[in-house]
C-alpha cells in the first residue's frame, strides 16, 4: 500500500490538474458561444450568395464556366480542417481517420491527390506519412476572419481553375450541438450541386453588365466562402469538443480525488490502529 505522504501528494496534484481542466472548460465554453454567433451571422450571407449564383446558373442563359462543369479526374485536392492544439477529445482523430481512409480508397498513387491542411495537427499527420501537401496554414485564431484564410482559399480555387486539380473536397467537423460533432466530407469543386442545394430564388435580379461576367467574378468568391463557412463550423466544433473533453477530465479528477481520499483515510486509520496496538502491546509487556 502507498504511504500516506504519497497518497496526499497524489491528491494535491490531482486537485491542481482539476483546477486547470475546469478553467479550460470555462474558456472553451466562452469561445463556443462566440463561435456559434459567428456561424449564425455568416449564414445569411451564404444563403444570399448561393441564391444569386443559383439564379444565374439556372436562369436559362447559356452559362459556360469551368467551375460548373465536371471533367475527367486526374488529380484530387483535399482541404482538411483540424486544430493547432490537442486536448479536444476525438475532434482531430475522427476527421483525420476519415479523410485518410477515403484517400486510400480512392487513390492508388500519391500523384493522384494533394492535401491542403488547415491546422497544425493535420499538417503534422500528413507530413509524418509523407503525403503530398500542396499548401498549409497554421496558427489560425479561435474566431478567424475571412481575411485570415483568403490567400489559401484563393489558392485552392485557383488550383482547380488552372486544372492542377480536377476536383476539390473539404473535410471538417460539423457542429451539431455542444456534445455532438460529425465529420463531413463535401465536394467543393466543381459546383455541380448548386441547383439542388439552393432554395428557390426569393427575388428577381437585373444584372449589369451581364450574367456571364458577374458569374465569373462571383463563383470564385462563392467557393472561397464555402471554405470559410466550413472553417467557422469547424471552429465551433473544436471549442465544443474541447469543452466536453475538459468537463470529462474534471469529472474524472473528482472521482479520482474521492477514491484517493478514501484510500488516504483507510491508510491513516490502519496506521493509527497499528500505533494503538503497539502501545497496548508494549504496556502489556511491562506488566
Amino acid at each position: 500500500m502507498a504511504s500516506l505522504r504519497d497518497i496526499k501528494s497524489r491528491i494535491t496534484s490531482t486537485k491542481k490538474t482539476k483546477q486547470i481542466t475546469k478553467a479550460m472548460e470555462m474558456v472553451s465554453a466562452s469561445k463556443l458561444n462566440k463561435a456559434e454567433q459567428n456561424a449564425k451571422a455568416f449564414n445569411p450571407y451564404m444563403e444570399k450568395i448561393q441564391e444569386v449564383v443559383a439564379s444565374i446558373a439556372n436562369g436559362g442563359v447559356d452559362v459556360d464556366h469551368p467551375m460548373l462543369k465536371s471533367r475527367p479526374v486526374k488529380k484530387t485536392g483535399y482541404i482538411v480542417i483540424t486544430s493547432d492544439r490537442g486536448l479536444a477529445g476525438a475532434y482531430n482523430s475522427s476527421v483525420l481517420r476519415t479523410v485518410n481512409r477515403h484517400i486510400h480508397e480512392r487513390h492508388s498513387s500519391k500523384d493522384e491527390y494533394t492535401v491542403i491542411p488547415m491546422g497544425r495537427i493535420g499538417r503534422d499527420f500528413f507530413a509524418k506519412r509523407n503525403m503530398p501537401i500542396e499548401s498549409e496554414i497554421t496558427g489560425l485564431a479561435d474566431q478567424p476572419d475571412f481575411a485570415d484564410i483568403k490567400d489559401i482559399a484563393s489558392e485552392a480555387v485557383q488550383l482547380y481553375s488552372d486544372e492542377t486539380i480536377d476536383e476539390l473536397y473539404i473535410y471538417y467537423n460539423h457542429y451539431v450541438s455542444a456534445i455532438t460533432q460529425e465529420v463531413r466530407g463535401t465536394k467543393l469543386l466543381p459546383l455541380t450541386n448548386i441547383s439542388t442545394e439552393a432554395t428557390q430564388p426569393k427575388s428577381s435580379y437585373e444584372y449589369e453588365p451581364d450574367q456571364d461576367t458577374i458569374l465569373k467574378a462571383l463563383l470564385p468568391q462563392y467557393a472561397e466562402s464555402l471554405i470559410y463557412g466550413a472553417l467557422v463550423d469547424g471552429k465551433a466544433s473544436e471549442h465544443a469538443a474541447r469543452m466536453t473533453a475538459m468537463k470529462a477530465a474534471t469529472d474524472n479528477a473528482d472521482e479520482l480525488i474521492d477514491d484517493l481520499t478514501l484510500s488516504y483515510n483507510r491508510a491513516r486509520q490502519a496506521a493509527i490502529t497499528q500505533e494503538i496496538t503497539e502501545i497496548v502491546g508494549g504496556a502489556a509487556a511491562l506488566e
